[in-house]
């Protein structure tokens, strides 16, 4: 891993500082409708490049859609938002045969998955037999339906929101759908100012509608496969290990990373290092990424639990494992 001093005396290529002004330029775009939250956007835009899928979860009204919305229009990508009810069915979804009479034969009719980007909205509303159809979609990028495997477009990624507080007619999200998000993000409620800023950015005009596309589906491919290539040291994958170990072990936890987190945290690093200009990683990259990456893959020990959320006794376990594991210098 490159020395501070190396770091410091070798400016970025040219080509990694075209890749970091053009994400630059799409974080930009999105910061003119989501105000005051530079740290979500820049984490959403992580998962995009790292080739992940997105949950934002967080009380009502404070941008958990319009975010989502907001990542969507700047793609110049297909896009479909499904409304997630209780009535909802996996048909729905992936999508159906139907039989046409002029040909005696079924046809499959795609669903809604099939899209670039996928928004999943309030997906805790509908039945777990509904939530289980997004499992393969997420995991695999593909579907099968009635003994056929159809390929979804690509790039592919699922921006679900819910709302942790409300409980009336929710299902709580299985750990193996949790576990295919690549980051749980919570929004927050906006500073004054940026307050100020929403409320007279609407009373003319949407600022949405206002959004012109920033890359296409290419661009976003080509960024996702410039991730892979971002070189991460064996000093900086051992320490991922041993923070992953650590939440296997810790007497904290009832519940650890799986080995698709730790796959998870290493690419979303990867993809943090271009937003930098850099085609290496540092500790910081895996650090700073690990309690939005692992916190929701794992489960607190009742009785270490606070009586708070279990978000947050989640957030602060793993806060006290990354204060025991040593960085490597």
């Amino acid at each position: 891993m490159p020395s501070p001093s190396t770091v410091r005396s070798n400016p970025p290529s040219l080509a990694l500082r075209g890749v970091a002004e053009q994400l630059q330029a799409l974080e930009a775009a999105i910061e003119t409708v989501v105000r005051g939250k530079h740290s979500v956007v820049r984490l959403a835009l992580v998962t995009l490049v790292a080739d992940g899928h997105l949950l934002i979860e967080d009380v009502p009204g404070v941008g958990k859609t319009t975010l989502a919305r907001t990542l969507a229009r700047t793609l110049d990508c297909s896009f479909q938002r499904i409304q997630f009810t209780s009535d909802l069915l996996p048909s729905d979804v992936l999508g159906l045969s139907v039989y046409d009479q002029p040909t005696g034969r079924f046809e499959f009719r795609q669903g809604p998955i099939f899209a670039n980007v996928v928004l999943a909205d309030e997906i805790n509303r509908t039945t777990p037999k509904t939530q289980s159809c997004l499992l393969e979609a997420m995991a695999e990028g593909r579907v099968t339906i009635e003994n056929q495997t159809f390929d979804l477009p690509k790039p592919f990624i699922v921006l679900a929101t819910q709302n942790p507080v409300e409980h009336h007619g929710t299902y709580p999200l299985p750990e193996s759908q949790l576990d295919r998000f690549t980051m749980r993000l919570s929004m927050g409620y906006p500073a004054a100012e940026d307050e100020r800023q929403i409320l007279l950015g609407k009373s003319q005009r949407d600022p949405l509608l206002e959004l012109t596309p920033v890359l296409a589906a290419t661009d976003v491919l080509d960024l996702q496969e410039r991730a892979r290539a971002v070189r991460v040291d064996d000093a900086l994958v051992d320490y991922l290990l041993r923070i992953v170990n650590a939440t296997r072990t810790s007497e904290l936890l009832e519940m650890g990373v799986s080995p698709r987190g730790s796959l998870a945290l290493f690419r979303a690093a990867q993809a943090q290092a271009l937003f930098d200009g850099r085609d290496y990683c540092v500790p910081d990259d895996i650090k700073g990424l690990a309690v939005p990456v692992l916190s929701h893959r794992i489960m607190v020990n009742p009785r270490y639990a606070s009586g708070s959320r279990q978000t947050d006794d989640a957030q602060s376990a793993l806060d006290d494992i990354l204060k025991t594991v040593a960085v490597p210098v």
